[in-house]
């Protein structure tokens, strides 16, 4: 059983990762657009207001990267801090628990970007295919110069 599951760990990351990432923009939309329910304030905040503006940019980039699986370990980082500020600054000062402040969700935002710090992508994610295609240019350029050395090495034996 633990085979099983361990080996789906990369679809299951991948997935999370999808979900949180979808999330998160929608919450940037909603604030930056009003659409999806509109902002949760009342109203779209103007261009550079802070720090209402900047948070809901980085949750519409920030999230878009992490959905589509793309820069995604720096846009969780971001992410994660984002929320970890809003938890701090907007929530905390209310009350201490998150059920009393009202922050479970900026605290669940931060710890799940946290994790996808660490693990990355998981599967059918943008940084992936990336980091496959570099793998293979590599190895195509290590492959090129096997011949190069195998000449170098005949001369200098001689």
């Amino acid at each position: 059983m633990t085979g099983r599951l361990n080996s789906a760990q990369p679809y299951a990351i991948g997935l999370f990762r999808v979900v949180v990432g979808l999330l998160f923009a929608c919450h940037g939309a909603a604030t930056l657009f009003d659409v999806l329910g509109g902002p949760m304030g009342g109203s779209t905040p103007e261009i550079g207001a802070w720090p209402t503006w900047y948070a809901a940019t980085i949750q519409l980039v920030c999230g878009g990267l992490v959905l589509i699986g793309l820069a995604t370990r720096p846009a969780a980082f971001i992410a994660s801090g984002s929320m970890a500020y809003a938890y701090f600054k907007v929530h905390q000062p209310e009350a201490l628990w998150p059920l009393q402040n009202g922050g479970e969700s900026s605290a669940l935002f931060c710890w799940a970007f946290f994790l996808l710090i660490f693990t990355g992508s998981g599967a059918l994610g943008l940084d992936r295919l990336f980091s496959r295609g570099a793998r293979v240019r590599e190895e195509l350029a290590e492959a090129a110069q096997e011949p190069v050395r195998r000449e170098e090495a005949i001369r200098t034996a001689r």
